[in-house]
């Protein structure tokens, strides 16, 4: 994470408007209820009216805040109503996949404002990489004809584990052609704003909590199937990292002891299984064995095996199910150990819905010790392929909701 700026939610030589977490407080009932009395945040706070009135000012200066009048009266007096404003500012958030780079532009309330998705080699190119990142967050920002001055900060997803003490050091394991490289450096350096960094499983999960199936619910896991597999863990509210960010990394659980090679280093990882190359390797040796199947006059794609899949081909379908099977270990496990609320499936592999979930649900059924739980609740994201970006964007959100002074405090050159 970098931050930047004066802290500009003080006044005069350091007096405080409040003690930070009451702003905090404050604010994210602003957020939360959209339009709300002062006396309603006094009331429910606990704070005086005076706290909420040295609170309440500089968030209406920026124009965060607005007082757009009376509301109805309950038997007294008719109060004024402050509401957030969702479009004070935007928020770019960036997918950076292993194959791939999407950005999205957001408000403060989810609404999309731009999209923009490259396929690219980020694992072997990382200079054309941060190219296209900057070019695409440009296009964002160009196509929704807003200011730069309004960009609150920039989130990024990344397909690495990520130390929350380090940040913005990437797995050499994972992408060793980035060894020594900044994801974040052009970004700051182009736009001044502070930027976010965490792992794309991590931020799924936190787009889901937010906005999609994992909504109202304090503990699920949220599973990324693309060219790696990774897991996203929400614990009583909150991303579970770990003790140096690599909590979640369930592409490298043991499947096949004697399996192949894993870039990890051990053999019969979840990730030389259920990737996109091995769910491709798996349809090209079973062609043979299908000779009606479309997949013989198409480019093999992970995205035409989809296709096909929805289109109920047979060897598509057995494809799924083979990855089912092993995805339904993996989560067995893990509902074994963890227990969480719900399983959220994310990843290009989601769009399948029953066709995926149906197999994972009976390979779980079988592996698992509450046989009457344990796979009612494995549903696909609701939010589809831009909920790593959303997440990222989501991350920014909720990191200035906890600290007022990011909306103030950046510097906007």
């Amino acid at each position: 994470m970098s931050e930047s700026g004066p802290r500009s939610w003080e006044r005069g030589q350091g007096d405080p408007v409040g003690p930070r977490p009451l702003a905090d407080s404050v604010l994210r009932m602003l957020w939360e209820e959209r339009q709300i009395s002062r006396a309603d945040i006094a009331r429910r706070t606990g704070l005086s009216r005076s706290t909420v009135s040295r609170i309440v000012p500089p968030m209406v200066a920026m124009r965060l805040v607005a007082d757009v009048g009376v509301g109805p009266s309950r038997g007294g007096r008719r109060p004024r109503l402050l509401e957030f404003r969702d479009d004070s500012f935007v928020i770019l958030g960036v997918d950076m996949g292993a194959t791939h780079v999407s950005v999205a532009l957001m408000n403060l309330r989810e609404r999309l404002l731009a999209w923009q998705h490259r396929f690219h080699p980020v694992r072997a190119d990382p200079a054309g990489t941060s190219d296209l990142i900057l070019d695409l967050c440009a296009k964002c920002l160009a196509e929704s004809r807003l200011s730069r001055r309004r960009l609150l900060g920039i989130g990024m997803a990344v397909p690495s584990p990520v130390d929350p003490r380090d940040p913005e050091r990437l797995s050499a394991v994972v992408l060793p052609s980035w060894r020594g490289r900044s994801v974040v450096q052009s970004l700051r350096d182009r736009y001044g704003v502070p930027v976010f960094v965490d792992n794309d499983a991590n931020l799924g999960a936190l787009a889901e909590h937010w906005w999609g199936a994992g909504r109202g619910i304090d503990d699920f896991a949220y599973i990324k199937v693309a060219t790696g597999i990774g897991s996203g863990h929400m614990i009583r509210g909150q991303i579970y990292r770990g003790a140096t960010g690599v909590a979640g990394e369930i592409g490298h659980v043991t499947i096949d002891p004697n399996g192949v090679p894993c870039i990890c280093g051990n053999r019969g990882c979840l990730a030389t299984l259920i990737g996109t190359e091995p769910l491709l390797d798996r349809a090209r040796a079973l062609l043979p064995q299908f000779p009606e199947s479309p997949l013989h006059h198409a480019e093999l794609t992970i995205t035409a095996l989809e296709d096909e899949a929805l289109a109920d081909d047979p060897l598509a379908l057995q494809v799924v199910a083979e990855a089912a099977g092993y995805l339904g270990i993996a989560v067995a496990g893990m509902l074994n150990l963890m227990n969480p609320a719900r399983v959220i499936v994310g990843g290009g592999i989601a769009r399948l819905k029953e066709r995926l979930l149906a197999p994972l649900r009976e390979a779980v059924l079988r592996r698992t010790l509450v046989h009457s739980v344990a796979a009612s609740d494995i549903q696909t994201s609701e939010l589809g392929p831009r909920d790593i970006a959303l997440g990222a964007a989501t991350y920014v959100l909720d990191s200035a909701l906890s600290d007022p002074r990011l909306f103030s405090g950046v510097n906007r050159s």
